[in-house]
């Protein structure tokens, strides 16, 4: 993988995204050479419309990026990537149309414009299905050798076979005396192989120590070897989280947070925070204002009882505030007064409160909690008292999550539906642990992108 910005991304998408960068700008020309604009093929005027075509290029591929289609699971099916791209031109047409509105000195005609569209997209729809079905990505991957053949060596053996493992690809497991075999004999190496003559012969570049029990005697003499060789040596707990983007919480150390790559604090780091929440809250709040009104008109239409619906929520430090929704529910959905899990298919919402919880629309007014410093823009879901306490007693590293603000969306958001049970909440934990190690504008930045994907295709259970 490559690391920008503290941040993993697979070496095949880096390169495709730099491939379908190239396309787009060449698509500008293209289309520029094929309309009556007319096209001069000299090296200044290449010069001279390189600023527009960089920019236009960007637009696309921000949009692509929203939209998840460079997302590992979507790419590997096509039938995804053709629907996405759609909807990323379309997109992409209306936001550049919009600048050109704005800034006509950046006018690119029509006929230009149309020509470009379509040879953009016929390009990266090309550059993808190539790229992804019709070449062995195997060289652009890290060749791994696992230390292990228990559970942890069992999960990245899943992990490859799922076909979510596109930044490496394993080349055998080394089980080890007194271990609870799990991983398939016909991926164990045999005994009679070192580790070292292994690593030799398959050109590995990675050894990641996955055994189940910490105590478990290593060959160190040939770990020692291996990493004065240039071989990489990482522990399953890291390996995991870069590959999965999530945390295994069975693997933490109680002293996991001492780990943390980059854990909030400072007064700098937190007033950037702080403006980045306010800014992108009042855009919002601003951009949204007409679908709001809209949303409040529904409700009031469609069912008896308030607006907005308020809550008691957990947030920063387990201190109690009042979370404010669009009410997707009936007034007498906890009659009983007994709390229940809010699922994505539920008897108690409303007609109305069906389509807003779908698209998210029921979150918008949290933009208010986040105006009052009570929520971040991004950050862990806020939970209710009732079943924080419930959780923190059956889950480990729970609190844990009460280190940063809650936010409208996160991380978990982006990779997991609906929670409705105590199972559904550890895997949100995973990533919501993630996202505290890799607390940071980046990630913030990524997951407001992305939130746009969620909305238009929500994630399913795995």
């Amino acid at each position: 993988m490559f690391k920008i910005f503290k941040m993993h991304f697979p070496k095949p998408f880096l390169i495709l995204v730099l491939i379908e960068a190239a396309i787009l700008v060449c698509s500008l020309y293209i289309g520029e050479a094929t309309s009556w604009v007319g096209f001069e093929f000299t090296w200044e005027h290449i010069q001279e419309g390189l600023p527009s075509a960089l920019g236009y290029a960007a637009i696309f591929l921000i949009i692509m990026f929203s939209l998840g289609i460079y997302n590992e699971i979507v790419a590997t099916a096509f039938y995804h990537v053709v629907l996405r791209l759609g909807v990323s031109f379309v997109l992409g047409f209306v936001v550049v149309s919009a600048i050109f509105y704005m800034f006509p000195s950046l006018l690119i005609w029509r006929a230009v414009l149309a020509g470009a569209l379509i040879s953009a997209f016929l390009g990266i729809l090309t550059a993808h299905y190539v790229f992804l079905h019709a070449i062995d990505l195997t060289p652009l991957k890290r060749r791994v050798a696992v230390l292990g053949a228990g559970h942890q060596a069992a999960r990245i053996d899943l992990m490859e076979r799922q076909d979510r493992a596109l930044g490496f690809v394993c080349m055998g497991f080394f089980e080890m005396a007194g271990e609870n075999t799990q991983v398939p004999p016909a991926r164990i190496t045999s005994s009679e192989i070192s580790l070292k003559d292994f690593v030799k012969a398959r050109n590995v570049n990675e050894i990641v120590i996955a055994v189940d029990e910490r105590r478990q005697n290593l060959p160190m003499e040939e770990l020692t070897e291996c990493a004065f060789q240039g071989i990489d040596i990482i522990d399953y707990l890291a390996f995991w989280e870069r590959e999965a983007s999530r945390i295994d919480i069975d693997a933490l150390p109680q002293n996991w947070l001492q780990f943390v790559i980059s854990y909030p604090g400072g007064r700098l780091h937190e007033f950037v925070k702080r403006l980045f929440d306010v800014t992108v809250s009042l855009a919002a709040l601003i951009l949204l204002l007409p679908l709001m009104a809209c949303t409040a008109l529904a409700i009031k239409l469609d069912s008896p009882g308030p607006i907005f619906y308020r809550q008691s929520r957990v947030g920063l430090r387990g201190e109690n505030f009042e979370l404010l929704k669009f009410r997707s529910m009936g007034t007498d959905a906890e009659k009983d007064g007994v709390p229940r899990w809010a699922a994505g298919q539920d008897d108690r919402v409303t007609a109305v409160g069906g389509l807003i919880r779908k698209v998210r629309i029921d979150e918008i007014p949290q933009v208010i909690n986040v105006l009052k410093g009570e929520m971040s823009f991004v950050g862990p879901r806020p939970e209710r008292s009732f079943f924080v306490e419930q959780l923190a007693q059956e889950i480990p590293f729970y609190a844990e999550r009460f280190r940063v603000k809650p936010g409208i969306t996160g991380w978990a958001q982006l990779n997991y539906p609906y929670g409705a049970s105590t199972a559904d909440a550890r895997h949100k934990l995973e990533y919501d642990l993630y996202y505290i190690r890799h607390y940071g504008l980046i990630l913030d930045t990524i997951i407001v992108l992305q939130t746009v994907r969620v909305v238009l295709w929500p994630p399913k259970q795995e």
